[in-house]
């Protein structure tokens, strides 16, 4: 039968096999060995590169929109508030995987504790399927704050949006709750070695030497509580916003309208996009190679929690204008 994958910004299954040499007899590893990125393994300094410099800026761009949304009472509204929610959720994702990526590709430390590599899965997914759940909310924002723009500040007041960032957090700490118990619970006698950069639910749960039917269905069930959930949620979010919109008189108030919706578009299509591309390579690219496949997991892992602030910085004036005004403010 063949396995699900734990996919789709929720998580990545890697079609990979060992050979029998790399085999050996434990039940309960004390660390697993990440190698990567294989076949690349003598490129890694020059792929540090460009994974250090989105680091740096998924940090700095996140930690700025933090600072100006607080610093600035006009910008303490719904949208702005669930924009937090994802400066945040992006730091955190960013952070459990990029460190580690980091120390492989420039010292060589490729040993994760069992109990390590454990926890970096979980919250990788855990944080994953949260972005996935914060898009939601702001969709959900930008419908009301178009289709019903009288009503918004009585919709969405402040307990309303505590109610669904905590909803957000809440579902995303359960549903991914299982999935280290399941890894944890399984023998494993095959191998300790993890082909890739860090470590991820179905490739550690390959390893297991029992039935992992069990973690497969699982994995596919998140898929659909998940991602698949959200992306019809946003779906007819923007279904019910183009109706309002082209219902509008003029071109540019249309314009106008749909404007602020483009941003966080801009971060959707960026989330999405890779995922779905990831996902697709791995179904259907039977002959791609393994490095491939690992690029494609950190590409839409971390390319999101990079153009996220970059996008909001640069297409929303409030942000733009805020950022603008503090450094004038410094200069002079």
């Amino acid at each position: 039968m063949q396995e699900t994958p734990f996919c789709l910004r929720v998580g990545h299954l890697l079609p990979y096999t060992m050979s029998d040499s790399n085999t050996t007899d434990f039940t309960n590893p004390s660390t697993f060995i990440l190698l990567g990125i294989p076949g690349l393994e003598a490129a890694h300094v020059w792929f540090s590169i460009p994974f250090c410099s989105m680091y740096a800026i998924a940090v700095l761009g996140n930690f700025t929109i933090l600072f100006i949304v607080k610093r600035e009472p006009t910008l303490h509204v719904p949208m702005y508030n669930f924009l937090c929610m994802l400066a945040v959720n992006d730091l955190v994702l960013s952070t459990s995987i990029v460190p580690k990526t980091l120390s492989i590709f420039w010292f060589n430390s490729r040993e994760i504790d069992f109990s390590a590599c454990l926890t970096q899965m979980y919250f990788i997914h855990c944080f994953s399927g949260m972005e996935s759940g914060i898009f939601v909310a702001m969709a959900f924002d930008r419908y009301v704050a178009i289709c019903h723009p009288l009503r918004h500040s009585t919709i969405l007041t402040n307990p309303v949006v505590a109610k669904i960032g905590l909803a957000v957090v809440l579902r995303g700490i359960i549903l991914v709750l299982p999935a280290p118990f399941l890894a944890r619970q399984w023998p494993y006698c095959r191998t300790n070695i993890i082909p890739h950069t860090h470590c991820e639910y179905m490739a550690v749960l390959k390893l297991a030497c029992a039935d992992i039917h069990v973690g497969s269905y699982y994995g596919l069930s998140v898929v659909f509580l998940v991602t698949g959930l959200d992306m019809l949620f946003i779906a007819v979010s923007y279904t019910q916003i183009l109706r309002a919109v082209f219902s509008l008189p003029t071109k540019g108030t249309r314009l106008k309208t749909f404007g602020t919706c483009s941003s966080h578009l801009c971060v959707i299509l960026a989330s999405y996009i890779p995922a779905l591309f990831s996902y697709l390579t791995l179904r259907f690219g039977r002959n791609v190679p393994l490095h491939f496949h690992v690029l494609m997991a950190n590409v839409y892992l971390l390319v999101p929690p990079t153009l996220n602030p970059v996008v909001y910085g640069v297409r929303t004036r409030q942000i733009r204008d805020r950022l603008l005004c503090l450094f004038t403010h410094k200069g002079t």
